[in-house]
């Protein structure tokens, strides 16, 4: 489906899509006796899909100035991602592809290299061309001709990345979520980046005990020095008036 149209009207709106989905129920998460199997880490993966789908769609590149919310999920999944495509990109862009070329395969000398340093199975294998090919084309890629997964996110360096996704994402954190510290480190974040939160109150859930303690909670990662008051205000105050604003 082409959901150009409907990121153009936010654009004309001046709306920040924003995606706030479940994944209970599907997948592996349906176990019909534990609640808390089915419960972790749903809104994490149901933001993951959406997230990557739009990344990869190239959304955040021909919507360069268009935010994008996911709420509940946390940020700790979107670390991940934020690294992984990153990741992802250094090994499988469309030049580094070039490397798994199955017609760049020279059969001659990985026959002489088994012979000199395999066993009678691998030299075996090898002179039955048991598993290998060098069979090139659309024939070989389901009929795809563009191999390069990031080709709609027009990616010229890896650095690229961190403004498609840092600048144009924000995710959804709620107070007692320990990853939210992960967002602030830069030391470890590529590119030294600070992935954008949403402070996201859980005070209405039906499982919270005690409503006076829900925000309090948030500011514990400044008590416990896992982030400073200039991020802690990024996370309540700033990101929120930027992505809304």
């Amino acid at each position: 489906h082409d959901y150009d149209p409907v990121w153009q009207k936010c654009r004309e709106l001046g709306v920040s899509p924003t995606f706030h989905r479940g994944s209970r129920g599907k997948a592996l998460r349906v176990s019909p006796t534990n609640f808390c199997y089915n419960h972790i880490g749903h809104f994490a993966a149901a933001s993951e899909a959406t997230c990557k789908a739009l990344f990869l769609g190239g959304v955040s590149r021909r919507f360069s100035d268009l935010n994008f919310g996911f709420l509940e999920g946390g940020v700790g999944f979107a670390c991940l991602l934020y690294a992984d495509l990153i990741g992802h990109w250094q090994i499988r862009n469309g030049e580094a592809l070039e490397y798994t070329d199955p017609a760049q395969l020279d059969l001659t000398e990985l026959t002489e290299l088994a012979e000199r340093y395999g066993g009678p199975e691998m030299i075996d294998a090898v002179r039955s061309g048991k598993g290998i090919s060098t069979r090139n084309g659309a024939e070989t890629t389901g009929g795809l001709t563009e191999l390069d997964d990031y080709s709609a996110c027009e990616i010229t360096e890896a650095a690229d990345i961190k403004t498609l996704f840092v600048d144009r994402f924000y995710f959804g954190c709620e107070a007692d979520d320990a990853t939210n510290a992960w967002a602030f480190n830069t030391k470890n974040n590529p590119f030294d980046a600070e992935i954008k939160t949403l402070f996201g109150s859980d005070v209405g859930h039906f499982d919270v005990q005690d409503m006076a303690g829900v925000l309090p909670e948030a500011y514990e990662l400044v008590e416990d020095e896992k982030i400073t008051d200039d991020h802690f205000s990024h996370f309540v105050f700033e990101n929120p008036v930027r992505f809304w604003g």
